[in-house]
């Protein structure tokens, strides 16, 4: 690190004393030790903000705290860490902290996300919208995504689409195809421990949602001085997409605006039972 990245990182870990030790005066110390380490995981574009806006609201009802922290799979400048670094930060965290990440369930990531002491928090959206909003921010959002220029050289939406489906291997252009992507992470919906959540429900059942949160949550040590109905408030509260530097729109079902007959075809052959598996559609037979 330069010095102006370590002075960075110092006055952040002061904050986050400050925030522990905050936290414990208000609820007690011994709350704070009974309360789990809360984990958001997601794949990209799948509603990794949403989700950790949600798990920041905790800090408002209950002896949780904001490490102020990137992602933990990530560094400041927003480049993937290595697995040790990852393991590392998930090392440092403490009762009530609060955190997100792009975690792919590989064993050491599921053993130390489901060990006693930590509650996590896996979301899904379709992969269809997923594959919509990555576009749209890699082609018009990011101009120093990977992806930027490629997407650029394309001529329309529905190539891009199909690239994205497919993956792309060209000369400095390098993108797993979604079948791919999705293979890293499956094993999070069969993952005893985890709290399995859907995008589409966080904005559609939110108050049942919610509650399916605070429900696993409390089962891991958490209480709450509120009555469940202001739980609930607040948490619904915390949501403000427009806050997150991704936000386009955060709409669901987006991609029908944007799949064409060929992305479909495309899609169904290259990713098989995907989304029966992850119970967006009942067979093949969606248009």
């Amino acid at each position: 690190m330069s010095i102006i990245q370590d002075t960075k990182q110092a006055l952040k870990n002061t904050r986050w004393r400050a925030r522990r030790r905050s936290a414990a005066l208000r609820y007690g110390a011994e709350a704070l030790r009974q309360t789990p380490i809360v984990i958001g995981n997601a794949m990209p574009k799948s509603g990794s903000h949403l989700l950790h806006q949600v798990l920041l609201g905790l800090t408002h009802i209950g002896p949780f705290v904001d490490p102020g922290m990137p992602p933990l799979t990530r560094s400041a400048q927003n480049k993937n860490l290595p697995q040790e670094r990852v393991m590392a930060c998930l090392a440092a965290l403490q009762p009530g902290d609060v955190g997100y990440g792009y975690f792919q369930a590989i064993p050491e990531y599921m053993d130390a996300l489901t060990r006693e002491g930590f509650a996590s928090i896996f979301i899904v959206r379709d992969p269809r919208d997923v594959l919509v909003s990555h576009v749209f921010y890699a082609t018009d959002m990011h101009s120093g995504h990977g992806m930027h220029a490629y997407y650029q050289s394309l001529p329309d939406m529905e190539a891009r689409i199909n690239a994205a489906i497919e993956g792309v291997d060209k000369d400095k252009f390098q993108l797993s195809g979604t079948h791919e992507k999705y293979a890293r992470y499956m094993p999070w919906l069969e993952t005893e421990g985890v709290l399995c959540l859907r995008f589409e429900d966080l904005i559609l059942k939110q108050t049942e949602t919610l509650g399916k949160l605070l429900d696993f949550l409390q089962a891991r040590g958490f209480t709450s001085r509120l009555s469940r109905a202001d739980q609930v408030k607040v948490l619904a509260a915390a949501v403000q997409p427009k806050r997150s530097g991704t936000f386009r729109g955060g709409r669901v079902g987006d991609w029908h605006k944007h799949f064409t007959d060929n992305n479909r075809k495309n899609f169904k052959l290259l990713t098989e039972d995907l989304l029966q598996r992850l119970g967006y559609e009942k067979d093949a037979n969606w248009s």
